[in-house]
């Protein structure tokens, strides 16, 4: 289905930086949160008292690709034992999620439509074909239930109907059934239309809302994609519709949307959630295969590459609920979050800042981006994001060696037993390319490549710092796929606690970042050219970035938004405060406070 399929980490494995990311993934929460969290460790989809709901599959969905991407033997184990204990407790009717039969109708079955993505993705990884007959089951009991009237869509199922697709797709896709294309409709018929919701997204509320939930909305990105094929219609591009309408009153500079937790406007003072990011990040890869259109891919980049990276500590074993593009301090707020429905601590880097469902969820970003690396046609192969990886098949073998996106230099080595055609998406903002050293036209690259061993493919290509435009009248700087910010340097306070009797201890408690430098700046003149240092073994490094920028900025009197004395206000103004001086910007995804969003002022 679509233009262009995935490979499974039996294929595709990760190299460099990419790896050495997945590596930091396993050693922090991802890779424990089965040991330290009890939603996880104890959650009744494994037999104990826990949550019954989203937590484990949301977990599984991300620990599964890390422990096969990384063929981590003690990490299969363990995804195994919580599959086999998931799929001992599935009922004769093919029904799974832990809860009794009475209380079926007023379960949400959002947790069977995650669950059944995760049995996916396990099959997909491991080949074990209990994975994926137990979730056809899963879906034919869905179809039974839904189209009997025993159970309806409701809150998250509603609203994330499309989601039993991922598992729809590859059953049809195995062995279609009449009653596939049934369910497909039913879901469609009860799930929630958001082009109908898109006027609500124009105008931010302080309020909650399923319609204007920015988890939901990033989710809902793929819709179309993942949906037209089963439901028997065009694809009409309908995320590039939405898209427009959120970017246009929500957007922020690394293409993602405010939302904390619904939709919030165009502030650099209001967060995202870190859920959305992830979520948006696999839609985005979703759409690129789908429809093979580059705009996804590099807005998949510029989330993947700043997003994702700015909201989790350097070891990742902690997370913020919530980042913010200008984001002075991460301390608790004493009374009224800035927030319009997240907590006031929703900013701290930690276990659990906000609601879990970010702690179990965001375990998927990297592994899955990991698996967009290479994609496959029936007549190509395709680099679609120019990571470090490593391509075995039957047929060949194709290593590619970069450290993309901080330097823009890609080594492709072909080891082909058949000739094959290789495809290379080349960014829409590449200068000077060059192939093998000779110039090229800056556009996307194909060539035939035939069997032999030991065939070297270079290209290099230059990028360009850049204003991008922010509204009311201000700028960020962006270079390629990476913006960059102005870091603040700070000072980390460490809070252990108990609290509904989960712990917070070090490695896994929560840390307040404690402003030590000004944020009070203003451009006042044109970004250098990017200084590029090695790429060390913790690639986003806050303490030794691989990639900055140089600029000249000049203090300006900006306050403090009214009422707070840890968040700047949303607009500065443009007196200066002092006299220009050069000032090194980071890469966002480096600076965990940060200014991103400055107005441009003269040097004089």
């Amino acid at each position: 289905m679509g233009k262009w399929r995935f490979y499974t980490s039996k294929e595709l494995k990760p190299a460099g930086w990419l790896r050495d990311q997945l590596t930091i993934q396993a050693n922090g929460l991802s890779g424990h949160l089965h040991e330290v969290w009890p939603d996880v460790r104890d959650s009744a989809w494994i037999g104990g008292d826990r949550d019954a709901w989203e937590r484990v599959p949301y977990w599984l969905d991300g620990f599964i690709p890390l422990a096969y991407l990384l063929d981590d033997e003690a990490m299969k184990a363990t995804a195994k034992r919580y599959v086999d204990a998931i799929l001992a407790g599935q009922q004769e009717d093919g029904w799974i999620c832990p809860c009794k039969k009475e209380e079926r109708p007023k379960y949400d079955t959002w947790a069977v439509q995650l669950i059944s993505k995760a049995l996916t993705v396990y099959w997909q990884c491991s080949g074990d074909e209990r994975a994926i007959a137990a979730a056809r089951r899963v879906m034919k009991n869905y179809f039974d239930l839904l189209s009997g009237g025993e159970v309806k869509l409701f809150c998250w199922g509603e609203h994330r109907w499309f989601e039993a697709f991922i598992c729809l797709n590859e059953l049809w896709r195995l062995k279609p059934e009449l009653w596939i294309k049934e369910l497909a409709k039913l879901l469609a018929a009860q799930g929630t239309d958001y082009e109908k919701m898109s006027p609500l997204w124009k105008r931010p509320l302080n309020k909650w809302t399923y319609d204007t939930h920015i988890v939901n909305l990033a989710m809902m990105l793929k819709e179309e994609a993942v949906t037209c094929e089963l439901l028997d219609l065009p694809y009409t591009d309908r995320a590039g519709r939405l898209y427009g309408i959120l970017k246009e009153y929500n957007g922020t500079p690394v293409e993602l949307f405010t939302g904390d937790e619904c939709l919030s406007g165009l502030s650099p003072i209001q967060g995202t959630e870190l859920c959305a990011v992830v979520e948006q990040m696999y839609s985005l890869e979703l759409l690129y295969a789908y429809t093979g259109d580059k705009k996804w891919a590099e807005r998949l980049e510029t989330v993947a590459f700043n997003a994702l990276p700015a909201t989790l500590s350097d070891d990742m074993w902690t997370h913020q609920y919530d980042q913010m593009s200008n984001q002075i301090a991460c301390i608790r707020f004493p009374g009224k979050p800035i927030f319009r429905t997240n907590g006031p601590e929703s900013h701290l880097f930690g276990l659990e800042p906000g609601y879990g469902c970010c702690t179990s969820n965001f375990s998927q970003g990297w592994p899955k981006f990991a698996l967009s690396a290479f994609m496959h046609s029936e007549s190509a192969v395709l680099s679609a994001v120019p990571v470090p990886s490593v391509l075995t098949t039957k047929d060949f073998t194709l290593r590619l060696d970069s450290e993309y996106p901080f330097k823009n230099t890609l080594k492709y080595t072909v080891d082909a037993e058949k000739p094959f055609r290789l495809e290379v998406r080349v960014p829409s903002f590449a200068e000077n390319l060059k192939v093998n050293g000779a110039a090229h036209k800056t556009c996307d690259l194909c060539f035939d490549i035939p069997a032999g061993s030991g065939q070297v493919i270079e290209i290099s290509f230059e990028s360009s710092p850049r204003f991008i435009d922010r509204p009311n009248g201000l700028r960020s700087v962006k270079c390629g796929s990476l913006l960059f910010s102005l870091p603040i340097p700070f000072i980390q306070k460490k809070l252990e606690y108990v609290r509904d009797g989960v712990e917070r201890k070090y490695p896994y408690c929560d840390w307040e970042l404690i402003p030590a430098g000004k944020w009070n700046y203003a451009f006042c003149g044109e970004p250098g050219k990017p200084e590029e240092r090695a790429v060390n073994k913790t690639p986003f490094s806050s303490a030794w970035p691989p990639v900055t920028l140089d600029i000249p900025m000049r203090p300006i009197k900006w306050d403090y938004e009214d009422g707070y004395d840890t968040v700047c206000a949303k607009l500065p103004g443009t007196e200066p405060a002092g006299e220009a001086e050069t000032k090194t910007l980071y890469p966002y995804g480096c600076a965990k406070l940060r200014m991103t969003e400055m107005p441009l002022i003269n040097s004089k």
